[in-house]
């Protein structure tokens, strides 16, 4: 079956890197007398170059692309969203039931399955992970994961059965319990505080996936090793047992052109990040590109309208009408990057197409300007009762390129009046300013996830609230989308939040993005789950 469908702080300088990679290149895979020529062959250590370091392994707390990396592999999960069909498939649930309101969920699990220090994963294991996931847990300072909507209470019905019960609809929970924020831990390293579960401790963490980590070397490098006792694949995997690999020796690689040498040099097998402008350069050397899609809430800019500069809607329409999302798209990227025609992908559940609302018009925008009286000034830059109309943004140091695109967008305000202010993300007050819209009032980023719930996830007021809002009109729309359990209903839920984020003017969607991956030739049973994380389980090296 086919299954196509990350990133911080690191302080790995080149030299260290080359000596690393030189020392740990990929291990030749183990001869198997069974396998015929093109069978995946078992045994060997995979080299893989991540851009950034993970910073905390607790799975709600995932979505950062080098923890979910992570967390995907060594957490197995309720359930499998296939990456093609995104249809829901059993995993360590074998099958599941579902009263007519989405309030009480069922699930049968899987005989014999363990977690990797012995554990059994059974019903009781269970319902403490989604007890922790879907309440927190304020003394371990282990908050709720945004996946999971109007959570109650689990019951234990038997060793094999756990029932769960929402206090409202909770319609996305079944796509919940098979993301990577839903991993399956064992009991007590749900016990480890939040802190305890970040960089240092990666060793400490018990899952129930097809590798363990093994090694951790703080911020560089991290080693994960096949279980062999790892037999509960999703029955719809045509592979089942332990992984192909052997080992996966991950390898922090922040700078580009060692991370892109380093694969083309035969040093690493396997990269993630593969900026734009390196794309062309893998493809022309004979290595292969993945560009799996992310499908949730596009790569865009939130405007944080409690500002005061940004208080009137028609000032908003006009830095929407003022920005050139296809230029960005054919300067800066390439066609993995599709430029946004709504807030949602449009590979995303619910996308509805709002074009019409983010066309490229700085006609538009110069006559809104006017219109709510901001004038141009002697330096090019409009005018209102003695304010500038300037603005901050600070990098995304998770989003591609995000520098360059802040900078070119700076350029296209500029045409219409408006100053924009890009600032960089390791600034001392960063993690300050982004929480404050005085001081930021637009703010870069994006979210994965295969389910509607990603745009409740994006932008209600007690979830990520990337706008800041204090709009309770929004929250009543997000509110709708998590609670409303006929799926047709939903989709329309869906689309009226996208209308009003539009109308508003509340975002300035830019491309569709895809997580990209570099591989040498030689590795085979390349996959991703639905939004673009990797999964190492099938992977195998054909280098003999």
């Amino acid at each position: 079956m086919s299954r196509s469908a990350a990133r911080v702080l690191s302080g790995v300088v080149a030299v260290a890197v080359a000596a690393s990679l030189t020392a740990c290149a990929s291990g030749a895979a183990q001869s198997d007398p069974q396998a015929a020529a093109g069978d995946p062959v078992t045994g060997g250590t995979l080299t893989y170059l991540e851009h950034q370091t993970y910073t905390n392994l607790y799975p709600p707390q995932a979505g950062f692309y080098p923890n979910g990396g992570l967390v995907n592999n060594i957490a197995a999960r309720l359930t499998w969203q296939n990456p093609e069909t995104l249809e829901i498939e059993p995993w360590i649930a074998t099958e599941w039931t579902v009263n007519d309101d989405a309030t009480e969920y069922t699930f049968d699990l899987r005989d014999g399955v363990t977690f990797s220090d012995g554990t059994p994963l059974d019903a009781a294991a269970v319902a403490k992970n989604f007890d922790t996931y879907g309440l927190g847990n304020e003394e371990l300072g282990l908050t709720i994961s945004e996946a999971i909507n109007n959570y109650e209470s689990s019951e234990v019905v038997d060793e094999d059965t756990v029932t769960f019960r929402f206090a409202a609809p909770a319609p996305g929970f079944l796509q919940a319990t098979s993301t990577i924020n839903s991993g399956l831990l064992s009991p007590d390293t749900l016990d480890l505080t939040l802190e305890e579960f970040g960089a240092g401790n990666a060793t400490d963490i018990v899952g129930s996936g097809p590798f363990v980590i093994t090694d951790e070397k703080l911020g560089t490098e991290l080693t994960l090793e096949a279980r062999e006792d790892y037999d509960w694949a999703p029955p719809s995997f045509d592979h089942q047992g332990r992984a192909y690999l052997d080992e996966i020796h991950l390898i922090v690689t922040p700078e580009d052109s060692v991370r892109i040498g380093s694969l083309l040099a035969g040093q690493a097998d396997y990269i993630r990040y593969v900026q734009a402008f390196d794309e062309e350069r893998v493809a022309a050397a004979g290595f292969e590109l993945h560009a799996p899609q992310t499908r949730g809430v596009n790569n865009g800019l939130s405007l944080r309208f409690t500002n005061p500069l940004l208080s009137d809607l028609r000032v908003r329409q006009a830095l929407v009408a003022g920005v050139n999302a296809q230029e960005v798209v054919d300067t800066i990227f390439t066609d993995n990057y599709p430029v946004a025609t709504s807030a949602l992908s449009s590979s995303a559940v619910g996308y509805k197409d709002e074009s019409e609302f983010y066309a490229y018009d700085p006609e538009k925008s110069a006559e809104l300007l006017d219109e709510a009286g901001w004038t141009v000034g002697d330096d090019g830059i409009r005018e209102k009762d003695g304010e500038r109309l300037s603005l901050t943004v600070y990098e995304a140091a998770p989003q591609p390129l995000s520098k360059q695109t802040l900078e070119l967008i700076a350029q296209q305000l500029k045409e219409i009046g408006v100053e924009l202010n890009v600032k960089a993300a390791d600034a001392g007050t960063y993690a300050e300013d982004i929480t404050d819209p005085l001081k930021t009032p637009l703010y870069h980023s994006m979210v994965g996830r295969a389910d509607l719930d990603v745009i409740k996830s994006q932008y209600y007021t007690k979830n990520r609230n990337v706008l800041l809002s204090d709009d309770a009109e929004l929250d009543r729309l997000l509110e709708a989308v998590a609670s409303t359990p006929d799926p047709d209903e939903r989709i329309a839920a869906s689309q009226a939040v996208q209308d009003y984020l539009a109308e508003q003017a509340y975002v300035i969607p830019l491309f569709e993005e895809p997580q990209v991956y570099g591989t040498a030739p030689y590795v085979q049973g390349v996959e991703y789950e639905s939004v673009g994380r990797p999964l190492f389980y099938d992977v195998w090296l054909d280098n003999q």
